[in-house]
């Protein structure tokens, strides 16, 4: 995973130079393809959580979703339509864990972040994010 200080979401597609890029799939998971995983958002306290809980620590580049986000509690927007940015997003689910993370990590959190690991949007309308956006209502 990289670290980067904007991203460009396509709306109905995903996020420019993501492996998941409807039509442009060659991720791990490119076989089984979903429209409401656009783009993934990730809290940063899961973050803290898991090291103050479960004494795992685990870096904002390693939990493998798109976006981190601080204080936000993402599984209230389950459901609901919300900014990111100038982008608009809806929220379809929250991400599961994975035991493929734990491989690619060698750390065990699965466990821990169940009903931590994310939240699942769709891209609505597109447009450039940038580190410092903030999460408002639509």
């Amino acid at each position: 995973m990289e670290s980067f200080q904007e991203l460009s979401l396509i709306a109905g597609k995903g996020i420019v130079g993501d492996r998941y890029l409807i039509g442009q799939e060659a991720g791990f998971y490119s076989h089984k393809p979903e429209e409401g995983r656009q783009i993934t958002l990730f809290e940063i306290e899961t973050l803290e959580a898991l090291q103050r809980d479960a004494k795992i620590s685990l870096l904002p580049e390693e939990h493998r979703r798109n976006v981190t986000v601080q204080g936000v509690p993402l599984n209230h927007l389950v459901g609901r339509k919300f900014w990111l940015g100038d982008a608009l997003l809806e929220a379809t689910r929250l991400s599961t864990p994975c035991r493929h993370i734990e491989e690619i990590l060698d750390k065990a959190v699965f466990d821990p972040m169940i009903n931590r690991a994310g939240l699942n949007c769709k891209i609505l309308r597109g447009g450039v994010i940038h580190v410092g956006d903030t999460v408002r209502e639509a």
